[in-house]
This record gives structure tokens, sequence and C-alpha cells, in this order.
């Protein structure tokens, strides 16, 4: 074979591994969403997380995807709540259910125990801002003070989004949002601090003594309750129409600067038919796990249901449709049949 036909094929193969080096790249970023260069998968794979392996000065690190570390434990489990067994094996460690008109107390578990509430927090929040008179209409103004420093969580509302007061505590009820929340405190009498101090005075009125408010988001696990002190605040707060209809309305379109942003119910059980829920609030952050509190129309009475401390994305739906069946079924209350 001449030299010259030689090295032609040489050239060839070099291009040809080039090729599939490519292909092997573009299916890493496909599906890990990170770049493997030159490198099989999985040699990749075997090595420890978040380090680079180097073959070669003509060869490029390895790029590893770092494995999501493990969820910290949250309050309730490193008090050992998560122990405690439940007739009807809820992963919440915390459950109430009290009938809104006479009080009785139809499940209880760990009702006393004080815990984070997380966005639980924003239904206080909303509470005051609805109970100081403020006008609905005003235009209030995200700014930069508004960014969650606590725990970095995102928003789809950007510094220099201007809504009403009113759509700020649609989206705070709704969906949670954090910076709507604190736009809200920002602007009530006396700032965020004049709003937190109403809250705790509020929270005293109620007779919520296990309760202590220290900002308005729930971002922090600083505000703590109990399940027998948020049943009174569902009460109380179902007093007002406009609670109610916002905390439960479905989703909502709302204009966001040049763009049309729909919002949605972080309670996926107000879109159950099955369900008729007059007010409602979830709330997660890692200390509190996941929480839900609700009133809700069962058997033909009104009842106030607190989960608080769930293990699991979906375990606070779970604990609730688990409450729901036992309450309309043979075996539940005798004063449901």
């Amino acid at each position: 074979m001449s030299p010259r036909r030689h090295l032609g094929l040489w050239v060839a193969l070099a291009f040809g591994l080039a090729g599939l080096s490519s292909q092997v790249d573009a299916a890493g970023k496909r599906a890990l969403g990170k770049s493997v260069q030159r490198k099989p998968a999985a040699v990749a794979h075997a090595l420890p997380s978040g380090r680079t392996l180097k073959t070669g000065r003509h060869h490029r690190p390895v790029v590893v995807a770092r494995m999501p570390a493990p969820p910290r434990p949250s309050m309730g489990e490193l008090q050992g709540l998560h122990t405690e067994a439940d007739p009807l094996e809820l992963r919440s460690s915390v459950a109430l259910v009290v009938d809104q008109d006479t009080s009785e107390v139809l499940f209880s578990k760990n009702p006393r125990a004080v815990l984070p509430i997380a966005s639980i927090t924003k239904l206080m929040t909303g509470l005051l801002v609805l109970e100081a008179g403020q006008s609905m209409d005003e235009v209030l103004t995200v700014t930069s003070d508004d960014v969650d420093t606590e725990k970095g969580s995102r928003s789809r509302l950007a510094i220099g989004t201007q809504l009403t007061r009113g759509e700020m505590l649609h989206l705070a009820l709704m969906a949670s949002e954090n910076r709507a929340a604190h736009v809200l405190g920002r602007n009530f009498r006396g700032g965020v601090e004049g709003l937190v101090a109403a809250m705790n005075r509020r929270a005293a009125d109620l007779g919520m003594v296990d309760t202590r408010y220290a900002e308005p988001t729930g971002l922090s696990s600083k505000n703590q309750s109990s399940a027998s002190d948020l049943a009174r605040l569902v009460i109380e707060a179902h007093r007002h129409p406009l609670l109610r209809e916002l905390s439960t309305s479905q989703d909502a379109l709302v204009a966001v600067g040049r763009r049309v942003v729909q919002f949605r119910n972080t309670n996926g059980l107000v879109r159950d038919p099955e369900w008729e829920i007059g007010l409602q609030k979830t709330g997660y952050i890692s200390e509190a796990g996941r929480c839900l509190v609700m009133q809700a129309r069962l058997a033909g009475r009104k009842l106030v249901m607190v989960l608080l401390d769930s293990a699991g994305k979906f375990s606070r739906v779970g604990d609730a449709e688990r409450i729901r069946r036992w309450l309309t079924s043979e075996s539940g209350p005798v004063s449901l049949r």
C-alpha cells in the first residue's frame, strides 16, 4: 500500500471516530443533561460524583453528573413523630379533622405538636391584609427586596412586575407565590415587621397558643404552629368570602409585563369533583414536610382538615383521600353516617 493511500485510510478512520464521539456527546446531553466528552458513559458512571478523569494530554476531562443530595429530615422526623402509627396509616405525622360547627374532633394524631408550617403562613398573611381594609385595586411593584434569600426559591414574578394588591393576594393564596406574599407584607402598615407583629397579635386573639410567625411567606422554619391552632385559623379565614374564592380557584391568567402567565392552584384537590372545598392552603419547606389545611364539606357536614409534615410529594393529597374515604365509610364516625 502506498504511503498516500495509507495516510488516507488513517484520516478517514479519524473522522469516523470523531463522528461517533459527537453522537455519544449528543445522546449524553439528552439523557443526563450533562456533557460527556470522549469517554464511554459506563466509565463516567463508575467515577465518584463530581470527580473528573484525565486520560492524557489530548483528552478532555469527563464531566460527571452529580447525584442529588438526599432530602434533609423534617423537624417532625427529628422529633420521631413519623414513627407513631395511626389506624389510617397516614404519611403525615400530624393530622386533625374537626367539625366546623360543633368542634367535635373526628380524627386526631399529634394535634399539639409544634412544627414549621411553611406556606400555610400565607393564610394568616391574607387574613391580616384583608382585615386591614387596604385597597385591592392599588398597584404594587415587585422589587429586589422581595427576592427569596432564605431558600433561594424561584418566582415567575420578575423584579419590576406590577400587579394589584388583589392579584398579589390571589397568587399568594392559590399558587403560593412567595414574592407576592412578601410584596403584601412590604406594603402593609409598618412594612413586613408591622405585618408580622399584627400576625402574632391576631394569633393570640384567636387562642393560637402554639403559634409564632417570623415573616409573611412561610419560607422561614421559625413560622411554627400546631394542628389545633391551624384549625382555628382555617375557621376564622373561612368567614371571609374573598379568601374562600381566591384560595380555591383552579387557575388564573395574569399579565406579567408583556406576557400572560398561567398560574395553577398548588392543591390539585380543588379540581377533583369528589371534593367540595371551601378554603385551602398548601405548604412545603424541607423542615416542615408537605402540609395542607382545608375546609371541606363531606357527608353533609362542614369539616376542617389539617395535615402537617407529610413525607412524599403526593402524600398529603393521598392522606386527605384516605381520610375522606374513612369518613364516608361504614367504619367511619357514627355521626357522619
